[in-house]
């Protein structure tokens, strides 16, 4: 069961990553995202900005009515800078 789900909707990655910024801070470590994406990139992006930051990527959550996908919050993960969510600050 997540701690947290974010409904991306239809937006693209990069609005998703910046957004998700946030859900993390307020989340804390140790939490569990749940993201709901269409955006076809997600399935790439999500992993690869997880291992950048050090945050966990666990994976599509099956059975999710809407492709979704879950992360773990890591307690020493690094961040990223405000509008640009691939770049570490």
């Amino acid at each position: 069961m997540p701690d947290l789900v974010v409904d991306g909707g239809d937006k693209l990655c990069v609005q998703l990553l910046i957004e998700l910024r946030g859900h993390v801070r307020q989340a804390g470590p140790g939490a569990v995202i749940h993201l709901i994406a269409t955006d076809p990139a997600a399935p790439v992006d999500l992993p690869a900005w997880c291992h950048m930051t050090g945050h966990t990527y666990l994976g599509p959550v099956r059975g999710a009515p809407r492709p979704t996908y879950a992360l773990r919050v890591a307690d020493t993960a690094k961040e990223t800078q405000e509008t640009k969510p691939w770049h570490v600050a």
